[in-house]
């Protein structure tokens, strides 16, 4: 095949503003993905200095005690990541059938009529303050629900907030999952149908292996909301400031966000100039602010590694 000459004085180049402007454009897009990344390295320097400097001010035996008593010098870390993992458990046992349940209604079964009613209606949840979740996990869930599976319980439980967290991280489930589903080829869909399945069976044993990168995604996303959730914890939990270790989810606990929003509510016990007990408290801040960063950066990072294997590609 021979090429074909290009007529004298028209240059195939293109037009030299037009390369400038994509130039700029491509460089602004780089700087925005760059900053995530400077962003991240950011938070851990800054988090890191003041967490070595706590590891170094208290006895390491302190972070394997009784309890979370951080004026006392007490910074047992099993109270806090047995608190945050009991939360966050009953959040995802609320969060993943129900959402799931609606991303394959709206996916599945819906029309588009009903589709377009029902799920700015489930979002809606996602906009609520989490504040408000909070009292409602004190006013509601707690005596309605709780103190009905456990009449003995106190109002302020983990229970009450992991019931709380799971109707949060609901509607992030069902939309990250409804939009996995969707995004299956139709062809998939019409050749089950074409083999005899049912609706049912072609959700379950077609679409939803499918789309599962899509599923484990918005699970993930959902665990790592429900760690790193703050006020319904801080509320409903029960933890205020000092938490004796359970593992009872009728009982009051703390989790690692309760834990550092408790240290930080006080001025004079974020001034971290008292020395002491004072100081490691609020030294301690950071320290457990490192932790939850690399907790949540795991889970993502596995994630994405089990995300990666399974997609699969049409």
């Amino acid at each position: 095949m021979t090429a074909v000459p290009v007529p004298p004085g028209i240059s195939l180049t293109g037009d030299p503003r037009r390369h400038r402007r994509e130039r700029r454009i491509r460089r602004a897009f780089l700087a925005a993905a760059c900053s995530s990344i400077a962003v991240s390295i950011a938070i851990v320097l800054s988090l890191t200095g003041e967490a070595l400097s706590f590891l170094r001010s208290i006895d390491l035996s302190s972070l394997w005690s009784s309890g979370w008593f951080p004026r006392r010098g007490q910074f047992d870390l099993r109270t806090l990541f047995v608190g945050s993992l009991i939360v966050t458990g009953v959040a995802m046992l609320i969060a993943a059938p129900l959402g799931l349940g609606a991303a394959v209604f709206l996916s599945e079964y819906a029309s588009a009529r009903v589709r377009r009613v029902v799920k700015p209606m489930l979002e809606i949840l996602a906009g609520i303050p989490s504040i408000v979740v909070a009292y409602f996990a004190i006013s509601w869930i707690s005596p309605e629900v709780v103190r009905r599976i456990r009449p003995e319980a106190p109002l302020f439980t983990l229970m009450a907030a992991g019931l709380g967290v799971g109707i949060l991280v609901t509607p992030l489930v069902a939309s990250v999952t409804e939009d996995a589903l969707r995004a299956v080829p139709a062809s998939l869909r019409e050749a089950s149908y074409g083999l005899g399945a049912r609706r049912v069976q072609t959700s379950i044993r077609v679409i939803f292996p499918a789309a599962v990168s899509g599923i484990v995604a918005s699970l993930i996303l959902a665990a790592s909301r429900a760690i790193g959730e703050t006020m319904v914890v801080a509320l409903a939990a029960g933890g205020s400031g000092n938490s004796v270790f359970t593992t009872d989810p009728f009982r009051p606990g703390q989790t690692v966000t309760a834990a550092m929003i408790s240290i930080a509510q006080g001025t004079d016990q974020v001034a971290g100039g008292g020395g002491g007990a004072a100081n490691a408290a609020y030294q301690s801040l950071f320290f457990l602010g490192l932790l939850l960063f690399l907790v949540t950066m795991g889970l993502n990072y596995i994630g994405d590694r089990f995300v990666r294997r399974v997609r699969e590609r049409y």
